[in-house]
């Protein structure tokens, strides 16, 4: 698997492709997120813990070296393991028409 070791790392490859903002987000254990959207496009690496993420009828189990990618405006749902979850995602805002 070719994930990035770093933070760093994982922000410059973003960048490069032309993210916006980069962040580490952290979840408490067994949280959850009930359906939503966001209005950025969003790629994230899952680096700690395990989670459950719901878009349409599919759920996907997502542990550390996964990767999810989601469009803005898609409705999903979130829920995080035992021990929470940490993530590095990249967002992209998307354009005033």
């Amino acid at each position: 698997m070719n994930t990035p070791e770093r933070f760093a790392e994982f922000e410059a490859a973003e960048r490069a492709i032309g993210c916006s903002q980069v962040m580490a987000r952290t979840w408490e254990p067994n949280s959850v997120q009930d359906t939503h959207t966001h209005p950025f496009d969003a790629r994230a690496l899952v680096v700690q813990g395990e989670m459950w993420l719901t878009v349409g009828d599919r759920t996907q189990h997502l542990r550390p070296g996964d990767r999810f990618a989601l469009k803005a405006g898609t409705q999903h749902a979130e829920r995080y393991g035992p021990q929470g979850a940490t993530y590095w995602v990249a967002r992209t805002a998307q354009k005033a028409a």
